[in-house]
């Protein structure tokens, strides 16, 4: 029977110890030597030797964890330190393996600080023992050796310094001096200045991964264990806050914490600066001069602000409000702020009213130690002026005191408050104004009642009734709207603003969730009364309250719309879609994106194919469209790949091109067009299945170079024009020949017959100057959907008609009817015609025909002309602020009425027909504003064929005040001018012309100073071809520091174009710089030059927040203004300092660490490049930076030669490498392939390498961090060349 294992050790040790005791005892005599001590160590393990080797390999690990085991079982310390000297003698011969011996050794469980001896020794033979040891293995070890250390407790008494003196032994200096050797990898992957960079938020640089931060510490997730810069590893408050502090940021709130709405999670540290910036709120309430609420001062907009980010943060419990009130109390304890305890209660008031109906009494009563703490007085407090919206925030504690009382009263709890001595004569006055049932909208009580109540029905039904029936408007009264047999109800002046700013949330919600129920019951009930126009103005104001989402915007999109819908509400439908496309502000993208898929399943319904609503529904879609941010685009879109005929119109070629334009637009801006691939291909294909269509060459040459392969690849045969004209007469013939009214109306309404027949209403009133009464009846029969179709062929036969005119009397003749068709028939729509013509793809010569074409449209009669000039001039784009809006828009439509039936054909035709078609209610909408988006597409257009390039001077002179109620004029502009860079770099009049035609529309409605620069304005505004204004580093400077907080006069930013006031200076500056008469490489390079050379106006304290500002601006422009960038680097790559080495006075890895040596006055011109590139990379967007690998392979890897070079490299990209891995994998592994290559370059030049070991430490990091082994057939081609070199350390 075999022996066990444990059995057949047992024997041998014992007699290994057994042999010592006889050695000793024989030897004792004479004294041994280090020889003589070998021998009997060996002589001792004989039998061990014989033993190990017919071990199974499998058996070894075990063999020796009994080993140590059974050391460490013994009692004797001699006994102990034999046999850790035997087992030294087993590795030393090569008889037991380190690592496994080690291994064992510090994982025993019987190896406690508390063995001082056994502890010591351990030590001692790791330490001797370890050199054996592999990379790995020693990583490995290195950790469970400070775990083990750990284990040592922070207090213990001086006995144990042999034990803290033997793991010192092993330890030594090693942990720093490894530490500090990789502190040069860590800075190679660091962001020089990172802490200092911020973003801008809504921006597309925004949404990438660069601002990501843990949720639970608020630090960078660095990737690898590196000895980072301190700065790194601290909590990145700033950047946080600088974040919360901006209006509409709480979605990159959550994209940087990494926070979903779908799960709860408390975050402590978003918490905390919630209340930081609150108390922040307090500290500017009490330094602010003049400080007064209905001013509307800048702590003012804080408070508003602060108390939408509270409610959403609260509301989806990222925060806690009873944590928050506490921590709010802790610090503002003895602070003496109380300027700013009204605002702070009514931001507590807003969630408090809001929710402490589901919730328990005790999380709200930390708010009563706030109130010990803020109202001191011993008095009662004075009623204020409720003249005043002030007011109502004066009020604000008192109505929390009332909500926790009717609380408290509810749940029969003990927990009742009195009402506070100081509070009393407030709840005095609101309990008499309750008592008075005639209550006006003079002055503040009803919103004061409104939000002291809202959890009190009793009481308060009244005031919300008073509300609601002011905007209903009385059940008796009418009013006419734009068009026949359209009454409404007779409201008509909404709320104001300041009274519903004045309301709190709950109030709010009760207010829309009563006008959302009323539209839906009208809508149920199919009413034949349109909605007040007080009503749906006061809905408009009310969608912009981000605070009530869920009943607001999303309840519009989600459920008002569909119940709508679904009740075959066709008036209702059309009111909503007026105030969609006038009177929103900041609708998050998905809920655009969702109605543009409503708007298309609603054209397809029979109901919709109806003139008014069609044209509604359509110019919706192509506002939506059109409107869409370039960073939008694709997040959006990707959403709907595996089924993208939801977002694309089945019939409409119009939309579907303006979807193709959006496209290219937002891949151009973003960059995009630097990535291989199409990411859209599948929209695409379904657009071309759905509308196929060819683009013209002018046009085409605009695209990206993606988009432009695929049009290129899927070309499409079009009908030629002498076809056309063929067709057309044939079509005509048959129409004098047939003589049966009811076989001519079939025959050309009929569904698959040719849409030819606005061509032939066109011949006819060439020919005999009068259509009859069955061409009327065949355009009624046809349907607004289908006569697109026939929209579209008339303008390509217009297109012809013209083109082969023969000038003079034919050519004015042409002229005049086809403006008749317009204005004096009402067959056609302007806009609708207009955007067609627009869309058409013509060549050549044809193409300015159809350009000449919609400029005569436009500008030969006055009709359109008056009615732009005349609304421009009686209406202001600030509707919000206006109660008379209604009045002017009636006074408006009954000078020019809106006909959208044929009504003036039906007047024409012999004998006259009487019409009375029923009108859709119409609110806000015109000719004018429904030309709005045609009217940027038409300069578009204009903008690609150079030939026209007057034309479109012309129309900007007459058309261009229409700018002044476009919602988006600044993102148009820069939109233009980013995407016809190539095109508009030397026209730089046209340019001037178009940026003045906009700007100066809006000159009347802006505050002085709002967009462009007054240097600008002063110099570069005034054409002068002779001597073109040339702008020095002072201009550059002054305007990179506009980007700083201050400059811009403040405003409502709900109802701004931007978000925000970093969002507003970002991108006036880029227009600005767009406009400028000087080419983009001299721009970019006077950006660069902003830090690269001392300039007295920038401050050197602020240097990298110079750096962040220039970043932003830069990587906003097109490429050829921060491509310069890179002719800088190569320049730096090239200079002595990197070339030359005895250039260089020191360590390279101290003199490329900017901080360091910005600080120290010793920075070199490379440190600020590397820097700066740093700052204009983190801004940049992907496809920005895709360009970086190709930047390395073609320029750099053929110039960089010395070691110098080749980390100044490492130290420009290694940073970026994080993001390449999570946004572009394949860009990252041409990085690395890059990198060894340039590492062989740089070998094979070299003699010597002085810092291979740096080297081959970031070269590992990248590949156990990113590549892994993706690029090792690239590593060892390089590793077999350099024959100088051992491929292990870069292994």
């Amino acid at each position: 029977m075999a022996l066990s294992m444990e059995t057949q050790l047992q024997s041998i040790f014992e007699d290994v110890v057994a042999k010592n005791i006889t050695f000793v005892v024989c030897f004792r005599m004479f004294m041994d030597t280090p020889e003589d001590e070998r021998t009997k160590l060996i002589s001792c393990l004989g039998a061990f030797r014989q033993y190990w080797g017919t071990l199974p390999q499998d058996s070894h690990e075990q063999c020796v964890q009994w080993i140590v085991r059974f050391i460490h079982s013994q009692h004797s310390p001699k006994r102990i330190a034999f046999l850790y000297d035997c087992l030294a003698m087993a590795v030393e011969t090569s008889l037991l393996p380190p690592r496994m011996v080690c291994v064992a050794l510090i994982s025993s469980d019987s190896l406690e600080w508390e063995r001082t001896q056994l502890w010591a020794l351990t030590f001692k033979l790791i330490r001797k023992i370890i050199g054996g040891v592999d990379y790995k293995g020693v990583r490995d070890l290195l950790k469970a050796v400070l775990d083990k250390i750990q284990t040592i407790p922070t207090t213990v008494s001086s006995a144990i310094v042999q034990q803290l003196m033997a793991a010192r032994e092993i330890l030594g200096s090693l942990i720093s001096d490894f530490v500090d050797s990789f502190r040069p990898t860590a800075r190679i992957n660091s962001i020089c200045g990172r802490c200092s960079l911020l973003p801008v938020v809504n921006n597309s640089g925004a949404i990438c991964n660069s601002w990501k931060l843990d949720p639970t510490t608020l630090r960078f997730p660095l990737r690898g264990m590196l000895p980072f810069d301190k700065d790194l590893f601290e909590p990145q408050t700033g950047l946080l806050r600088y974040v919360l502090e901006q209006p509409y940021s709480r979605e990159m709130v959550c994209n940087m914490l990494g926070l979903n709405k779908q799960h709860k999670q408390r975050c402590p540290v978003l918490e905390e600066q919630l209340v930081d910036l609150v108390v922040y709120a307090m500290e500017r309430s009490e330094t602010e001069e003049h400080f007064d609420a209905d001013v509307g001062g800048t702590s003012q907009l804080l408070w508003q602000h602060l108390s939408s980010q509270l409610i959403f943060f609260v509301l989806f419990q990222f925060a806690s409000f009873p944590h928050m009130v506490l921590s709010l109390h802790q610090k503002l304890a003895g602070r003496g702020l109380i300027k700013g305890r009204d605002h702070l209660m009514w931001v507590l008031l807003q969630f408090i009213s809001g929710s402490i109906q589901k919730n328990a009494l005790a999380d709200f009563l930390p708010v009563m130690k706030l109130f010990d703490l803020l109202y001191p007085e011993k008095e009662c407090i004075p009623v204020p002026d409720i003249n005043k919206p002030q007011s109502t925030h004066s009020f604000a504690m008192t109505c929390i005191w009332i909500h926790l009382n009717r609380k408290a009263q509810n749940d029969n709890s003990k927990l009742q408050i009195p009402i506070p001595h100081s509070l009393k004569l407030h709840h005095e006055f609101l309990q008499q104004s309750l008592r008075n049932k005639s209550l006006g909208m003079s002055d503040y009580k009803i919103a004061l009642l409104c939000n002291a109540y809202s959890t009190n029905s009793e009481c308060f039904t009244l005031p919300m009734g008073v509300l609601v029936e002011t905007i209903y408007g009385n059940g008796s009264m009418r009013i006419n709207l734009p068009g026949t047999n359209c009454m409404a109800s007779g409201s008509v002046t909404p709320l104001p603003m300041n009274l519903l700013d004045s309301l709190t949330v709950h109030a709010k919600m009760s207010l829309i969730h009563s006008i959302a129920t009323r539209v839906i019951k009208l809508a149920h009930a199919k009413s034949s009364i349109a909605l007040a126009p007080a009503l749906v103005e006061t809905y408009s104001r009310l969608l912009v309250y981000m605070e009530i989402e869920s009943l607001g915007i999303k309840g519009f999109i989600s459920q008002l719309l569909p119940n709508v819908f679904k009740s075959h509400a066709w008036g209702i439908l059309h009111t909503l879609l007026e105030m969609f496309s006038y009177r929103m502000h900041h609708i998050q993208p998905h809920y655009r994106v969702q109605l543009l898929s409503h708007l298309h399943s609603l054209a397809a319904v029979p109901q919709t194919n109806q003139n008014q609503l069609h044209l509604c529904v359509e110019s919706t879609a192509l506002r939506l469209i059109t409107a869409l941010g370039s960073s939008e685009v694709q997040p959006q879109f990707t959403r709907f790949l595996n089924d993208p005929k939801t977002v694309l119109s089945a019939e409409s070629e119009e939309l579907n091109r303006a979807l193709i334009l959006t496209l290219a637009r937002a891949t151009h801006v973003t960059g995009s067009d630097s990535i291989h691939g199409t990411w859209c291909k599948d929209i695409l294909q379904t657009i071309m299945n759905f509308t196929p269509h060819n683009w013209a060459s002018h046009t085409l040459s605009c695209f990206p170079a993606p988009l432009q392969a695929f049009f290129k690849q899927n070309n499409v045969p079009q009908e030629s024009r002498f076809n056309l004209k063929k067709n057309v007469e044939e079509e005509y013939r048959k129409w004098k020949s047939m003589a049966n009214e009811n076989d001519i109306i079939t025959h050309f309404s009929m569904q698959g017959s040719p849409p030819l027949f606005l061509c032939l209403l066109w011949k006819m009133l060439l020919e005999t100057d009068h259509i009859n009464q069955i061409g009327f009846r065949v355009l009624e029969r046809i349907g607004a959907r289908a006569l697109v179709a026939h929209v579209r062929t008339f303008a390509d036969f217009l297109v012809y008609e013209f083109s082969t005119s023969a000038g003079g009397q034919q050519l004015n003749k042409c002229i005049e009817i086809l403006n008749d068709m317009v204005w004096k028939y009402n067959i056609v729509t302007l806009d609708r015609l207009i955007l067609c013509l627009a869309m058409r793809s013509h060549e050549g010569n044809e193409a300015q025909v159809c350009y000449f074409i919609i400029q005569l449209l436009l500008l030969k009669p006055n009709d359109f002309r008056n009615r732009v000039n005349d609304f421009v001039k009686e209406n202001a784009p600030e509707h919000w602020l206006q109660s008379d809006w209604h009045n002017k828009h009636m006074s408006y439509h009954k000078k020019y009425p809106e006909k959208l039936y044929f009504e003036g054909l039906a007047d024409q035709v012999n004998p006259p027909m009487q019409l009375q078609p029923q009108y859709l209610p119409i609110y806000f909408g015109n000719v004018c504003l429904r030309f709005l988006p045609v009217f940027d597409i038409v300069i578009h257009r204009f903008l690609e064929l150079l030939p026209v390039s007057k034309s479109l001077e012309t129309l900007l002179d007459h058309l261009g005040g229409l700018y002044k109620f476009h919602d988006r004029p600044v993102t148009y502009l820069y939109n233009t001018l980013h995407y016809y860079e190539r095109h508009l770099r030397d026209r730089t009049n046209l340019k001037r012309k178009l940026v003045h035609a906009i700007m100066s529309s809006l000159k009347d409605n802006r505050t002085p100073g709002w967009c462009l620069s007054e240097t600008y304005l002063k110099c570069g505004m005034n054409p002068r071809e002779d001597n073109v204004w040339i702008p020095d580093d002072t201009y550059y400077c002054k305007l990179i520091g506009r980007l700083s907080p201050g400059p811009f006069p403040n405003c409502d930013w709900r109802f701004n174009e931007f978000p925000n006031p970093a969002a507003h200076a970002l991108h006036v500056t880029c227009v600005e710089l767009m406009a400028l008469a000087v080419p983009g490489k001299d721009v970019g390079n006077a950006l660069l030059n902003v830090v690269l050379r001392s300039q007295p106006l920038v401050p050197r304290e602020n240097i990298t927040a110079w750096m962040n500002a220039i970043g932003l601006v830069i990587t906003a422009l097109p490429e050829p203004y921060w491509i310069v960038l890179h002719d800088r680097i190569v320049s730096v790559i090239g200079s002595p300092a990197l070339t030359s080495e005895t250039e260089w006075a020191g360590y390279p890895f101290a003199l490329l660490d900017f901080t360091a040596c910005h600080q120290s006055y010793s920075e070199m011109n490379c440190s600020y490049v590397l820097a700066l590139a740093h700052a204009v990379w983190h801004h940049s967007s992907i496809g920005q930076l895709s360009l970086i690998p190709k930047f390395l392979s073609e320029t750099l890897k053929p110039v960089v030669q010395t070691e110098f070079q080749l980390l100044y490299v490492y130290h420009l990209v290694g940073p970026f490498l994080q993001r390449f891995q999570q946004e572009r994998t394949r860009c990252m592994l041409e990085i690395g392939v890059a990198f060894y290559e340039m590492l062989q370059a740089v070998d094979q030049h070299c003699q010597h390498l002085s810092y291979m070991d740096p080297i081959c430490d970031f070269l590992y990091h990248i590949k156990y961090m990113y590549t892994g082994d993706s690029v090792k057939e690239q590593f060892e081609s390089v590793t077999s060349c350099a024959v100088s070199r051992p491929d292990t350390r870069v292994n």
